[in-house]
């Protein structure tokens, strides 16, 4: 079978995990450090998918120091407990099982540690299916998503990017591969809504996982 793409490029937290409700309780456990009792579902959802040191200064006009000590806070408790909250969504695995199966090759690239996404992939049994899954440093470094595009593609001595497409359910994955010329699939069932995806101008717009095999062929 032919294939537009053989470079697919998938965010973490929101396209094929959901790991919403372990970094909003991680979220609320740094932000109990600093006296703020949040329960506004909204703005703990922001925090899936970008870096988490802006979101905690757009969100709570920390400063520098206090968003990378925040961090700091969130992991005591991912790093233990968040980690182990998520689940795969549905249509993934058969996706991914796909995809591998048709001699594509699959990569990852997160603003989450790479220490973590490797973690998770594993809990799930989704690691098998990539070749590569790159995501940031613990030091709080290479967490932009144009950042760690560039890390994967560098990894795997990719040059020709015309062969490569970024699937995410966020901005950031849209902003990220625009960098690079990149297509990119925006995802609805992730934390990312319609509007969002439109109006960062998304190639293309799915609603379920396997709608992306119609758009790769």
């Amino acid at each position: 079978m032919q294939y537009k793409y053989h470079n697919i490029i998938f965010d973490l937290d929101g396209t094929l995990i959901n790991s919403g409700p372990g970094i909003i309780h991680a979220v609320q456990y740094a932000l109990k450090k600093y006296g703020i009792n949040e329960t506004d579902m909204t703005v703990l959802k922001s925090f899936v998918g970008p870096p988490l040191n802006q979101q905690f200064i757009n969100c709570y006009n920390f400063s520098h120091e206090q968003s990378l000590e925040a961090v700091k806070y969130f992991r005591e408790y991912y790093t233990d407990k968040g980690i182990l909250e998520n689940e795969v969504y549905e249509q993934i695995p058969e996706l991914l099982k796909t995809l591998a199966e048709n001699g594509l090759k699959l990569l990852i690239a997160s603003s989450k540690p790479e220490k973590f996404v490797k973690n998770i992939l594993s809990q799930h049994d989704l690691l098998k299916y990539f070749a590569f899954a790159g995501g940031s440093l613990l030091d709080g470094s290479r967490i932009n998503k144009d950042d760690v595009l560039a890390y994967v593609l560098k990894q795997m001595q990719i040059t020709d990017l015309n062969d490569c497409i970024m699937v995410g359910d966020r901005k950031y994955d849209v902003i990220g591969a625009k960098k690079f010329n990149l297509k990119c699939v925006g995802v609805t069932y992730g934390y990312g809504s319609l509007e969002e995806l439109k109006d960062i101008n998304a190639d293309f717009i799915i609603d379920k996982p396997l709608e992306l095999l119609s758009i790769i062929k």
